[in-house]
């Protein structure tokens, strides 16, 4: 197994598996019966590749508010959308859907901004809806994230002033000239990242992910 790819984390890919006809969406278009390659699948849940194409376009336009502007190889994407998935999966399983109302329309309002002036083609090309769907489902994760395992995260005082006395002497300053607050702050998000990437390598170690092969375009 190794690891599937984010922009912060890097989680587990389990192997691999060839498209079928069983694993395709059937769509109907003008008279034709199309059907659309499969990506992946995460615990039976299946994933197609316009999925991935655009979410690779949301990724790129940076719509969800605070997010920055990043290009990623579809496989890349993929990655992003599966890990998203996890974690959407074990909400569901523990009824923890549920995000301010307030929230939610700032989200999507910073979101449907981020993708009228986004420079990529492929923006025009994303509906209002799945625009909106994307804001709530990346602020659901950042909620359950922050809630259900950085929340329980804590730094201790002595971490904090070994932390201190390190940065004095390699500064060449006086220990009480660097802010506690700050290093106790960075111990914080150094932690909470530490116990987040613990909690997707937990995930997907009891988690079944299949991808399929993904050609660049």
């Amino acid at each position: 197994m190794r690891r599937i790819r984010s922009g912060i984390l890097a989680w587990g890919i389990l192997s691999a598996f060839l498209i079928s006809p069983a694993h395709a969406q059937e769509k109907e278009t003008e008279g034709y019966r199309l059907y659309e390659a499969t990506a992946a699948t995460v615990n039976g849940e299946v994933l197609f590749l316009s999925d991935v194409v655009r979410e690779s376009c949301l990724r790129a336009c940076g719509a969800f508010p605070g997010d920055e502007m990043v290009v990623l190889s579809l496989p890349e994407a993929r990655d992003r959308l599966i890990a998203d998935i996890l974690v959407r999966q074990e909400e569901e399983k523990l009824a923890l859907g549920m995000v301010d109302n307030t929230a939610l329309q700032k989200a999507v309002t910073g979101a449907s901004a981020a993708m009228e002036s986004c420079p990529f083609p492929c923006a025009k090309e994303v509906s209002g809806e799945q625009v909106r769907d994307y804001a709530a489902r990346r602020l659901l994760i950042r909620e359950f994230l922050r809630k259900r395992v950085s929340a329980f995260v804590d730094v201790k005082e002595e971490d904090v002033e070994r932390e201190v006395q390190r940065r004095a002497s390699r500064s060449g300053v006086r220990p009480e000239d660097v802010s506690r607050e700050a290093v106790r702050k960075e111990l914080l998000e150094e932690s909470s990242a530490r116990e987040i990437r613990n909690w997707f390598d937990r995930a997907t170690s009891k988690s079944r992910v299949l991808l399929s092969p993904l050609e660049e375009k």
